[in-house]
């Protein structure tokens, strides 16, 4: 398997950007992997992606230099171990509330002795040099819970303890509506800025990398100042209707009077 190029950017120190795919489309991933991304995620959770449209997605950007993850839509070992085997370098896994859920994970994940993936990485093992893969696929696999609750919260310590959890990711929208708050990106809410730096804390003391979902780039660098490792921006539909609204709200503003 070859080395996986964000996992180098983390140990060398670095922060990174990370896409996010909701469409499914080969063609946009192709656009979006030309766009400076660090990393891109394939969003089969919110996503309107199945696992075909994933595939796709990851033969469009394979000639790029970008660090190909997947968002499986729940923590269960068929799908986790699928998207893997068709190239996956990480996996981003909503909903991990506790101890027990990280250990199931990180076993759908790894193979053994660390885990119980099956085996036949049909797509993945055409990575790198041949015959390698399941030699070093389980210290290049990210394994990356989703920390999107106040349970989850209060679970920290015990959730990173497990072995084989390599970074974890920041739900805001989840996170907020389990505090009975309104789900929002880039939150500003004091109690939920602390739960980061309870998150972030944590994290630093076992050397693993921290992630957040964010809405705008002024908040996700705000976030790599305050310790986070791994930022998104949006979506691509999100970015795509964004850039639409103000294109056509620019050509009004200048014409008003036409309209």
């Amino acid at each position: 398997m070859a080395e996986n190029k964000l996992k180098e950017r983390w140990q060398a120190g670095k922060a990174a950007v990370n896409g996010w795919l909701a469409i499914p489309s080969g063609f946009s991933a192709e656009v979006m992997a030309q766009c400076g991304w660090d990393s891109i995620t394939v969003d089969m959770q919110h996503g309107v992606q199945d696992y075909q449209t994933m595939v796709q997605c990851f033969q469009a950007m394979d000639r790029f230099p970008v660090t190909k993850l997947v968002r499986v839509p729940w923590n269960e070992p068929g799908i986790v171990g699928k998207v893997l085997d068709a190239g996956a370098y990480g996996v981003i896994c909503p909903m991990i509330n506790s101890p027990e859920e990280a250990r199931a994970l990180v076993s759908y994940a790894l193979y053994p002795p660390k885990g119980a993936r099956s085996n036949g990485p049909i797509r993945a093992a055409t990575y790198g040099v041949a015959g390698t893969y399941q030699k070093t696929a389980n210290d290049e696999v990210l394994v990356i819970p989703m920390i999107e609750t106040r349970q989850a919260v209060e679970n920290i310590d015990a959730i990173l303890d497990v072995p084989g959890i390599s970074a974890i990711y920041i739900g805001p929208s989840d996170l907020a509506f389990s505090m009975g708050k309104t789900p929002a990106l880039d939150s500003e809410d004091a109690e939920q800025l602390g739960m980061y730096e309870v998150v972030l804390a944590a994290c630093k003391k076992r050397g693993i990398y921290p992630g957040i979902h964010c809405g705008q780039p002024a908040y996700a660098a705000r976030m790599i100042k305050m310790g986070f490792r791994l930022t998104t921006i949006a979506n691509d539909a999100g970015l795509m209707s964004k850039a639409a609204r103000e294109a056509v709200a620019g050509v009004w503003a200048e014409v008003g009077n036409y309209r």
